[in-house]
């Protein structure tokens, strides 16, 4: 029996970080057995709010690509590639814009949230506006059965099911309606206990040195109530415990035991978590370097992973093109 296809992908905006380790690398890692598996680097996403400064996304893809091989996506169990290495991505939301209602796009969840977390952009472009429907465009290509969401951005996908209605109404049932893999996302913040964002500086880097790590750490807000050293600690609301429960869970408990009764204090409880997240991110680190030894590597499994997209995407666009009689 077939698998089912499943469909998810970053933007090259910058070096990941814990924050999407453990909102979606972790559970993409686990579903290459499962599923028929493509992941993109999602460089046209990119600039809709980084056309100031298009030139970064290239390298920042290459980047992107070294972390998802370091954490364990394998270009043999899945599809691996860049957005716009697939010309199709275009042709497709150019498509999907013709019969999607503007104000679907104007009332997108997400649409919202981004305007507000990117405020310092000039984003009120219409390639902005309309990246939920090239969005829609790079799900329905390989024609995913299934997109991995966490419970936020449900409202999302809701859109792109609307548009998969819209589409299969007005010509042919071509395109499959997606259903959501909700996944469970812990809650990480922050350093600063804001939402871990790139904008904010306020995350740790896969890739991020020892050094950087311990200055960082040292810097991340604690219980905002423990004032002094033998105040008792409150693990269940210091932003710090929250990391040792995702990368140090066989010290969590001890930590909060010691946090409880003031037996230690936030910068005891920081130089310790300092190193508990340098060694969980040395393997990571290790497999890291051995593909950024010689990019030609990375640049090999794109290739590949490129390859395989567009055969995929170019059967869609065949089925796509009889059902609008071009």
């Amino acid at each position: 029996m077939a698998k089912k296809r499943i469909l998810s992908g970053m933007r090259p905006t910058g070096r990941l970080h814990l924050g999407h380790y453990v909102g979606a690398l972790e559970n993409w890692v686990s579903f290459q057995d499962e599923y028929d598996c493509f992941f993109e680097v999602a460089d046209w996403h990119a600039l809709t709010s980084e056309y100031h400064n298009s030139a970064s996304i290239a390298a920042n893809t290459i980047e992107i690509m070294a972390d998802f091989l370091s954490v364990g996506l394998d270009p043999e169990r899945s599809t691996i590639f860049v957005q716009s290495h697939v010309p199709f991505h275009a042709e497709l939301h150019l498509i999907l814009s013709m019969v999607t209602p503007v104000g679907w796009v104007e009332r997108c969840p997400t649409y919202k949230d981004q305007v507000k977390e990117l405020a310092a952009k000039d984003i009120n472009t219409y390639g902005f506006l309309g990246y939920p429907v090239l969005q829609a465009a790079d799900i329905l290509m390989y024609r995913a059965h299934v997109v991995p969401v966490g419970e936020d951005q449900l409202p999302h996908l809701e859109m792109t099911r609307e548009i998969t209605r819209r589409f299969n109404n007005i010509f042919d049932n071509v395109f499959p309606e997606p259903q959501a893999r909700l996944t469970q996302v812990p809650l990480l913040l922050g350093l600063d206990r804001r939402k871990m964002s790139k904008s904010y500086d306020n995350y740790i880097a896969l890739s991020e040195g020892p050094e950087n790590i311990r200055k960082k750490i040292a810097g991340a807000i604690t219980d905002p109530q423990r004032m002094r050293r033998n105040d008792p600690g409150r693990p269940d609301y210091c932003n710090v415990h929250a990391y040792y429960r995702a990368f140090a869970p066989d010290k969590a408990d001890e930590v909060a035991g010691q946090c409880t009764k003031a037996e230690i204090g936030c910068v005891d409880c920081k130089k310790m978590l300092s190193e508990e997240l340098i060694k969980w991110l040395a393997p990571i680190q290790a497999k890291r370097a051995e593909f950024t030894r010689d990019e030609s590597t990375i640049r090999d499994i794109i290739a590949e992973g490129d390859k395989k997209a567009h055969a995929a995407a170019a059967e869609t666009m065949e089925w796509v093109h009889k059902a609008i009689k071009f």
